[in-house]
């Protein structure tokens, strides 16, 4: 189908009783058509036939996210910044992944002239922190903290302001591109990264959220203790990438909820579906 007869379509979306035969017509075309759509959404007057299209074009985005996701899931879990970028595209459905890789990238040469490989992991660690929140001064978004902007990689890096989950895996991603054996830790309200090497030997606790402290097993006991939950193993070990983007979109659900974006928090919980089905 050429420009024309798009051209044509996009127009009868003005007339109601062909509304839903037009935009049949349109989804079956795929995401090819959505550069068109944008086009035509900014050449025309009409406030009604301007919703319509974004709805489409939304329609569209968000069956390519929950593919994409669920190939994530089955294909591609070992890249937790692919997985967080594709959330990310919920709300910035042009963010590249390219875009935020070399903002990783950045991020990693700060700290790498820093980073010393036969250092005690607790310098090691300090080197990190003093880059992340001394020099380029991330910081715990308190002010906001049920912001769905917390939860959006590209928003956190740029504004430096994050959740626990967030400024973790940032911190966790800088410190694996170092080969420093750095993993996420599903504490219950909280996440946190843990420091474990294979032999087990030195392992301790990070809290990105302030700042990079470093803290004991003891500590996630008192702080089990406070809030009256029993421990278990998994609130000490590593968890999956698949748990963390879990942990993401269950942030994003509250988050659009208080809000009052319900609309929003009933489509995050269809991407939670396609991992806990």
């Amino acid at each position: 189908m050429d420009s024309k007869e798009l051209k044509a379509l996009v127009s009868l979306l003005e007339d109601d009783e062909l509304r839903l035969q037009i935009e049949e017509k349109i989804f079956s075309m795929g995401n090819e058509v959505i550069p068109f759509l944008e086009e035509e959404w900014g050449a025309s007057f009409d406030a009604s036939v301007q919703e319509r299209i974004e709805e489409i074009v939304h329609t569209l985005q968000f069956k390519l996210l929950k593919d994409r996701l669920q190939d994530w899931k089955l294909n591609d879990s070992d890249d937790l910044l692919m997985g967080m970028w594709l959330i990310a595209t919920y709300q910035y459905p042009d963010l590249t992944l390219e875009k935020i890789t070399q903002d990783f990238e950045q991020l990693y040469y700060e700290v790498w002239p820093l980073y010393e490989p036969e250092a005690h992991p607790y310098d090691q660690v300090k080197a990190i922190s003093n880059v992340l929140f001394s020099k380029l001064r991330f910081r715990a978004n308190t002010a906001h903290f049920h912001s769905p902007a917390n939860s959006m990689i590209n928003s956190v890096l740029e504004s430096k302001r994050g959740n626990p989950i967030a400024l973790s895996v940032i911190y966790m991603l800088i410190a694996q591109k170092l080969n420093m054996p750095v993993y996420g830790v599903n504490l219950p309200n909280f996440f946190i990264i843990t420091y474990r090497p294979e032999d087990d030997t030195t392992q301790f606790y990070i809290n990105a959220f302030n700042r990079g402290l470093i803290f004991t097993k003891q500590d996630i006991d008192h702080y089990l203790g406070q809030i009256n939950i029993n421990p278990h193993p998994k609130y000490y070990e590593a968890c999956t990438h698949a748990d963390i983007i879990i942990r993401v979109l269950r942030n994003l659900i509250i988050s659009f909820e208080k809000l009052d974006e319900h609309s929003k928090a009933d489509e995050i919980k269809q991407l939670l579906a396609l991992f806990e089905g």
